[in-house]
């Protein structure tokens, strides 16, 4: 315990020693690499987590009650649009097609003599024979008949719709998911989804926006409209760069009343790692659901004053730098920092064009402490 204490007391005394030493009248002002506050092409970007969406989800269902009989597909492969995907017992279907052929042909003969019948009476008229009677049921038996054989018309007609709904084909280009439902199964219209399609190339990124943020930008890009003015980049869910690039292409018409935030989609690119086999998976750098980082940054850099990342600390009113003022005394200003980059800080309030900062040494530099500034290296900050 007394060795502790010892250690502890010599460690004070060496402590208060370099302080003395560092405020000696006689040292020497400390070195410091100084730089000019002046505009600055900067590339602006935001930074916010986005969820992957895909562009076209589709539950395919049967429409019709029958038996499975294939199933044409391997889980987890891309599927063309109009590949065809499930066939069902097509048998009972074909047979109810013959019978409205059947029914359509029989009111069709009956109705041809109907008309010839009804010609007939209306020859008759034009002699003592005839009957306006006659005429009037051999007219009513024709238009009974023209009615019997639209409706036959329109079953047969159903029952050819019904005969191609036993063959689901995929109505969009994706992957398809694991099938619900094995051959030999009923299926119905309230069976469920018999699988899922997701689409692969492109891809949706949303992401949320506060609102204040989404109104800045667009105040900024005004001159060529946000979705012409940023590009949307995207880190994995492992941290790596992802290198197509995205644009947004939606904007919500409504602000999230809970946490005032704007949704906000981008559509971009979704590549195959590797040359499409068919009937085998195909691997995609997006996944639909997955969440990645989303940098929204400017097409064409805009000028604004900026200095070099270093040069700005912070406390717990908010970040400052050190002017270098008169007697190359160090100030202290409070700044406030607009859009920035990792290597440059720009300027929304606190300094003016032309004044110097402090971005080297700044560990020996103390609030109205003088200094012996000299420029800064060219690699300081970046």
């Amino acid at each position: 315990m007394r060795l502790a204490f010892s250690r502890f007391a010599l460690a004070a005394s060496l402590l208060t020693a370099g302080h003395a030493l560092a405020q000696a009248p006689g040292a020497p002002p400390p070195a410091v690499g100084v730089v000019k506050v002046q505009p600055a092409a900067i590339v602006e970007s935001a930074d916010f987590v986005g969820r992957v969406q895909a562009v076209d989800r589709v539950s395919l269902t049967t429409r019709v009650t029958a038996f499975l009989d294939q199933r044409l597909f391997t889980e987890g492969a891309e599927v063309q649009q109009g590949d065809l995907l499930f066939r069902l017992e097509r048998a009972p279907f074909e047979t109810s097609v013959a019978q409205q052929e059947g029914s359509v042909a029989d009111v069709t003969a009956r109705l041809a003599n109907a008309t010839i019948q009804l010609g007939r009476a209306q020859q008759l008229m034009s002699s003592a024979a005839g009957h306006k009677s006659a005429v009037d049921d051999a007219l009513a038996a024709q238009r009974s008949l023209a009615a019997l054989l639209a409706v036959a018309q329109a079953q047969l007609t159903q029952a050819k719709i019904n005969l191609e709904y036993t063959e689901i084909k995929a109505p969009v280009a994706g992957k398809i998911g694991r099938g619900s439902v094995t051959p030999g199964n009923v299926v119905s219209p309230t069976s469920g989804p018999l699988a899922t399609i997701v689409s692969q190339d492109p891809m949706y990124v949303t992401f949320p926006v506060a609102s204040r943020t989404l109104t800045a930008l667009q105040k900024r890009y005004a001159a060529k409209g946000i979705a012409g003015a940023v590009a949307v980049h995207l880190k994995l869910p492992d941290g790596s760069a992802y290198g197509p690039t995205g644009t947004i292409d939606y904007v919500d018409p409504t602000v999230s009343p809970t946490t005032d935030t704007i949704l906000v989609r981008a559509r971009i690119p979704n590549p195959a790692l590797r040359p499409a086999e068919p009937g085998k998976p195909v691997d995609r750098p997006l996944t639909d659901g997955a969440f990645v980082a989303v940098s929204v940054e400017g097409i064409e850099p805009v000028m604004a004053l900026g200095i070099p990342r270093a040069a700005v600390l912070s406390d717990q009113q908010g970040t400052y730098v050190f002017v270098l003022g008169d007697g190359n005394k160090a100030e202290q200003r409070r700044i406030k920092l607009g859009q920035s980059t990792p290597a440059i800080a720009v300027i929304a309030e606190g300094l003016k064009e032309g004044e110097t900062v402090i971005s080297e040494g700044i560990q020996k530099v103390r609030p109205g402490a003088v200094v012996a500034p000299a420029p800064a290296t060219p690699s300081a900050g970046k």
